[in-house]
Parts: structure tokens; C-alpha cells; sequence
């Protein structure tokens, strides 16, 4: 952990820095408080002036809150081309997360917020960080996350496909679209497992929260196996596999792409957008080279078995926005020496699709997710 300095009251003082983006630490930092306005904090937030909030939690959180508003009363850029829609979308919300990311509050050596009316966040940061290490210093825009990731994990996420909840651990991608869990749910299981019924084996690559590896489960496949590159993701879809009673079922192992051996199923939903990720979290979205998706396609003749199939489950937003092609994909496909069984799709219903105001809603409303079935050529 890196070290950021201040000086307040005439004093050097100094404290870990905490940032699970990577951001460096803010060279330039300034106490502020309930008398710091609005536009002097959005000013030197700007000229890259973090400020370290010593007033009451609330109102650095309503003070947040007005610089967001003084960044969105800058018109958005026009764009030409969906690509540079994307692009310019991504460059605003990088400058957003830059600018409310200089809003830093304190951090005591047992993750006390040690501000007036602040909440305990005691137990949040211990599931996000681990074990604290000393006094430290946060962004509250990154504090806040921690706090929404606690309640998602505690709460948990409603699956209908499995008719109960899956629990997200901080940093995981949550299964809150369920046009991707749905297709896993109601395919057409390969060959190989419908001649053995209650034998089928699988892999399920990326795990994440473990839900695809319990839908699998679900439907009968009597061996699951569970990898992901995350170590965060890895405890997490341990976790829920124990909570739905699978643990005979599921192995889950890592940091891995593929585990050793053949299965008869093969699922992966890969990142399908070609940026460079900025967080955790992104990293079940963004993929700017498509390094997993390739890794799949490459990997999967020598990791099925006969009979077998390998379902990758793929958005075509990329298509819409011009950053990728569908030949391309296909090429991938038949360079990896393998077939198309099937496709089968589906129409978002997230609601991101039918917002009129998202800079990129033209694509996201042509989005179609599908499952694609694959086998080796014979």
C-alpha cells in the first residue's frame, strides 16, 4: 500500500492510500469541511487537488453529489460514429470517477469513518479489503461502492432460473442480467450428457459468482467444475455454492482458465467489449484484446469429449458499436477447428436498453445475446 500526505493544523501527517482501481495517490491534498463549497471543491478537484473531508459524512456526500451535477452540465461531446460514441462515453466517465474520485475520506486502523453521523462500514471494508493494516485513506466515491457491494452481498441477487438467491462479493460482476443465466437454463443439453443422464460433467469458465456452475447443477449435470483467473471470484462462488448445498457437486478451482481434463459441456460468457478495464468489476465486461474469448476457442477441441459441446455465450453489442465484427468472430471459430452446432438468442430486458438518455442506446437496443453451440469438426 502506497502513502498519501497532507498537512493539517501545521502538522505533516500521512496514512496508507487505498485504491482498488490502481489510481496513484493524489500528490496535492487539502483538508476540507462542511464550509468547503461546491465550486472551489470542483475546481481543485479538477486541477487535481484531491481533498480530505474532516466535516460531517452527509455533507460530503450531498457535496458529491453537487460536483457530479456541475460535470453533467457540460454537453456531452456529438458523436459520429457509434465507435466514437463509445469512445467519448468511456472518456466521460473517466473524467467523471477522476474528478469525484478526489473527495478522499479517513480510514482508522479498524475501517472507523471517524466523521460525524458516518455509518459503521466496519464489516464492508473488511469483506472488500481484508484484514485492515493501519489508518488509511479512501475516495468516498470508492467507500460507497464497498457499502452498496456489502448490502448486494448481504441481500443477495434474485435467480429465477434457480428460484433462489446468488450472493456478489465486492468486485465480482452480479447475475442481475438474466438474458445470459436463461439461455444456459433452457438449451438443448449436448449429446454426450443426454446419454448419460445424471453423469454429465462440465466446466463452467469464469465462474464468477458460481451461478452458470449452479444452473448446470441444476439440470442435472452430476460434476460441475468452477474456474476463474479472480481470487475474489473464486470465494465468492465458493461461498454460494455452500449456501445452495453443492459443494459435492461443484469444484471450484483457480486462478485458472481451463482445469485439467475433458468435460462434456464447456460454458464461458466472456467479456464482449474491447476496453481496457478500470476496476474489478469491469472485468466481466471489458476484455480489449478478447484474450479469454480466444482462450476459449482455442482450448475447447482439446477439453471435450466426444459427443460434447462448448456453449459460448456472447452479446453483439461490440457489432452494434462498430469495435468489433461478426466476421471476425466467426473466423475465430473456424480457425479454432470448430463447427457451429446451433445459435440460439435473445433481446436484452435490462433497462439500460430503453433508456432514451444513454449516449450508446441505439446499440444497446439492437443488443442480442446468444448462445453459441459448439463442437470440434469432425
Amino acid at each position: 500500500m502506497s502513502t498519501i500526505n497532507w498537512a493539517e493544523d501545521h502538522t505533516h501527517r500521512s496514512a496508507g492510500w487505498h485504491s482498488e482501481n490502481g489510481t496513484p495517490a493524489p500528490r496535492r491534498v487539502v483538508v476540507a469541511d462542511d464550509r468547503t463549497q461546491a465550486r472551489t471543491a470542483y475546481r481543485l478537484a479538477c486541477e487535481g487537488t484531491a481533498l480530505l473531508w474532516r466535516g460531517d459524512y452527509h455533507n460530503a456526500r450531498q457535496l458529491m453529489q453537487a460536483m457530479s451535477r456541475r460535470i453533467d452540465r457540460k454537453p456531452p461531446r456529438p458523436a459520429g460514429t457509434p465507435a466514437e460514441s463509445f469512445h467519448l462515453h468511456r472518456r466521460d466517465r473517466s473524467h467523471r470517477a477522476h474528478v469525484l474520485g478526489m473527495l478522499l475520506v479517513p480510514l482508522e486502523d479498524d475501517y472507523t469513518v471517524s466523521l460525524r453521523r458516518a455509518p459503521d462500514v466496519r464489516q464492508a471494508c473488511h469483506e472488500a479489503y481484508g484484514p485492515p493494516t493501519g489508518p488509511s485513506v479512501v475516495s468516498l466515491r470508492e467507500l460507497l461502492g464497498v457499502i452498496g457491494a456489502h448490502q448486494w452481498r448481504t441481500k443477495g441477487v434474485h435467480v429465477p432460473a434457480l428460484g433462489t438467491r446468488i450472493h456478489p462479493h465486492y468486485g465480482v460482476f452480479a447475475p442481475v442480467r438474466g438474458e445470459y443465466v436463461d439461455l444456459v437454463a433452457h438449451a438443448p443439453l449436448p449429446e454426450a450428457v443426454r446419454q448419460s443422464p445424471g453423469a454429465g460433467t462440465a466446466f463452467d469458465l469464469g465462474t464468477g459468482t458460481g451461478v452458470l456452475a449452479a444452473v448446470l447443477a441444476g439440470r442435472g449435470i452430476q460434476r460441475v467444475t468452477a474456474t476463474d483467473i479472480s481470487p475474489r471470484a473464486l470465494a465468492c462462488a465458493e461461498e454460494n455454492v455452500h449456501r445452495l448445498g453443492l459443494t459435492g457437486r461443484i469444484d471450484v478451482i483457480g486462478p485458472c482458465l481451463f482445469p485439467p481434463g475433458r468435460a462434456d459441456l464447456v460454458v464461458c460468457n466472456p467479456p464482449w467489449l474491447p476496453a481496457r478495464p478500470t476496476s474489478p468489476l469491469e472485468q466481466g465486461v471489458y476484455d480489449a484484446d478478447a484474450t479469454m474469448l480466444h482462450g476459449l476457442l482455442e482450448g475447447l477441441p482439446a477439453h471435450l469429449t466426444p459427443g460434447g459441446e462448448g456453449w459460448l455465450v456472447l452479446s453483439d453489442l461490440a457489432e452494434h458499436l462498430g469495435l468489433r465484427t461478426r466476421r471476425h468472430l466467426l473466423a475465430a471459430i473456424e480457425t479454432a477447428g470448430l463447427r457451429i452446432v446451433d445459435r440460439i438468442d435473445t433481446r436484452p430486458r435490462h433497462p439500460r436498453a430503453k433508456d432514451t438518455d444513454d449516449p450508446l442506446h441505439t446499440a444497446r437496443g439492437a443488443e442480442t445475446t446468444s448462445l453459441w453451440r459448439l463442437a470440434p469438426v469432425v
